[in-house]
């Protein structure tokens, strides 16, 4: 029954054209901690995800990658419980629990039976209170994050992602250092626990809980397991750096056996919190951001030149990027990159057409229910975006009323604001032999490095 209820939730929502966050209750605990609570009767599971603020944002330059090591190690066993011991009593629940890393926050999802709610909050507090962080565990985590970024380096469409996201920030960006096997290697038991202790705080923890649950008594529960947590500092978001130099830059990764080319071009974006986000987003769907976009029409389905086009805008705390990405041949680079610039260039100087329009704005409204409002995950998921960025419901309730606000007129002065063609970088990896003198028409300032080099920088 689930896949109709999704559709059904969709098209209402489309069809009356708003779209409403579900009623939730929200509260701030003694120790600064934010508790977002969302009883929904739909099935007998409770979701819980709990995210502290700062993620690589908050690593030491010399350390990126601790975020990662710290939420992987939280999995690994407690003062009460070791590694195996907490996951048999997982099991034993069926319950479900997680932990990964982003830019801007560390965070844990679990999620178990209502009649479990007891049981299944013991542990999550005992992994957020208590990790063990013994030293020979930690070895073995920290190893096998250093195997694993070797390893990445053998998907050439992965890494180029982090190679791009290394040249286009640089390295005194906080986005500009994502890990590798020399940063992973620097990291130890100390480093670790201190990075947990800074930050696994009340005053940098937000707590968003949906399911099946009676706010009256089980939200007791919750709120005093979770103003256990000391409270801590909180963490100070960074401030965004000077403005890059302006011009073309050209980074190349040389991969010899490569038989394709993966690209990236990108050029200045916004932050999530910045008034221009919705009509990017209609642009951005027009240009690339969907199958049925402009570059996945010329690229892929019209030229042959590739399996997939797209250009997506970054949304974090901090301005990020509009990347085009693709990939195609290694003998067809120069044309697919030529005619990537050609679709940048004639979005901007002819703009998008009023069928495009509609298209893109039907298409959001559409797709957002089911994508972001159907199941406990996707609720819990958007009350933290919502805490994390300082935002309230408005984010959700008023997003129609906005995507229909935007005017042609809008929607083309967006075009000439972000989707310029002279200040742009490129990140190619594949043979450089074969393509790297059709790179001289883009610019003078290239550097390559060779694939096998240690780490993901980009630099001479």
């Amino acid at each position: 029954m689930r896949p109709l209820i999704l559709l059904t939730t969709a098209i209402v929502a489309s069809s009356n054209a708003q779209v409403r966050l579900p009623q939730y209750s929200r509260q701030v605990l003694g120790n600064g901690a934010v508790l977002d609570m969302m009883p929904r009767k739909d099935v007998p599971l409770v979701t819980i995800k709990v995210v502290f603020k700062g993620g690589a944002e908050a690593e030491p330059a010399e350390l990126s990658g601790i975020a990662d090591v710290t939420a992987e190690a939280l999995r690994r066993g407690t003062a009460k419980r070791t590694a195996d011991q907490f996951s048999q009593q997982l099991d034993s629940l069926g319950a479900s629990f997680d932990t990964s890393a982003d830019m801007q926050s560390m965070n844990l999802y679990a999620e178990f039976l209502s009649k479990d709610l007891g049981a299944g909050l013991d542990l999550l507090m005992d992994a957020v209170l208590n990790p063990a962080f013994v030293d020979a565990e930690m070895k073995k985590v920290v190893a096998q994050y250093v195997d694993s970024a070797r390893a990445l380096k053998d998907y050439p469409d992965r890494v180029a992602s982090e190679y791009y996201r290394a040249f286009y920030y640089g390295p005194n960006h906080p986005y500009g250092r994502p890990a590798d096997e020399l940063t992973y290697a620097r990291i130890g038991q100390k480093e670790i626990a201190e990075f947990h202790k800074r930050l696994f705080v009340g005053r940098n923890m937000i707590v968003a809980v949906a399911g099946d649950f009676d706010p009256a008594i089980a939200g007791k529960t919750l709120s005093e397991a979770f103003a256990r947590v000391p409270p801590g500092t909180a963490y100070q978001w960074k401030q965004p750096p000077a403005a890059q130099a302006k011009g073309m830059r050209i980074g190349v990764v040389d991969k010899p056996d490569a038989t394709q080319t993966s690209f990236l071009i990108g050029q200045p974006g916004i932050d999530r919190r910045h008034p221009d986000r919705v009509p990017l987003w209609v642009v951005n769907t027009i240009f690339g951001g969907r199958f049925t976009s402009i570059l996945n029409d010329e690229l892929r389905v019209n030229s042959g030149l590739t399996y997939g086009a797209s250009s997506r805008f970054d949304q974090t705390h901090l301005p990020g990027r509009i990347t085009i990405a693709s990939f195609t041949k290694t003998e067809t680079t120069g044309k697919a990159i030529d005619l990537a610039l050609v679709l940048l260039r004639r979005l901007q100087e002819k703009g998008i057409s009023e069928e495009q329009f509609a298209s893109a704005k039907q298409y959001l409204k559409g797709t957002y229910p089911a994508s972001r409002l159907e199941t406990p995950d996707q609720l819990v998921n958007i009350l933290t975006e919502i805490e994390l960025n300082d935002l309230n419901r408005g984010d959700v309730d008023d997003l129609f009323s906005s995507i229909d606000a935007v005017t042609m007129e809008r929607a083309n002065q967006i075009i000439k604001t972000y989707y310029g063609s002279d200040n742009l970088t490129f990140l190619l990896l594949g043979n450089a032999a074969k393509f790297k003198d059709e790179l001289k028409k883009y610019g003078k300032d290239v550097v390559q490095v060779p694939i096998t080099r240690p780490g993901l920088r980009v630099a001479p």
